[in-house]
């Protein structure tokens, strides 16, 4: 991980965040940074990085609106992530049984990308594009 802390990141819910931390893992490559168990044996606070990049992720907390997907008549969002490599990402979340919605195609603005589906329906895509704050 780089020096520079992120300025923005996503915080995501999951019923079942230990499952959740596993898939990310395995089919999409995170690391495990941080894991703050609750006193349920569950997962109250996590954090992951891919690349210099930082997600948080914990358990569903009903009192504060913050729900799974799984929870929801649709998706209200999706988290895009730059991956050097696009065909070898994708092959490797296809391997671990990641749902596909948009399969891996190049876009008129010259990126490469596909978008996945979790266990638990958040929605991932990954590209080449990179914004440019300038």
């Amino acid at each position: 991980m780089s020096a520079r802390p992120p300025k923005i990141y996503v915080c995501l819910s999951y019923r079942d965040p230990k499952a959740a931390i596993g898939f990310l893992q395995r089919a999409f490559g995170f690391a495990l940074l941080l894991e703050v168990p609750d006193d349920q044996g569950g997962v109250t606070h996590a954090e992951l990085s891919l690349g210099d990049d930082v997600i948080m992720l914990g358990g569903a907390k009903q009192e504060l609106g913050w729900i799974s997907p799984l929870d929801l008549p649709a998706r209200n969002a999706t988290v895009c992530c730059f991956v050097e490599d696009v065909d070898a990402h994708h092959a490797r979340s296809v391997a671990h049984g990641a749902q596909i919605v948009r399969p891996l195609h190049d876009t008129n603005y010259g990126a490469r990308e596909y978008s996945v589906r979790d266990p638990e329906q958040q929605e991932w895509h990954f590209t080449s594009y990179r914004p440019s704050p300038s």
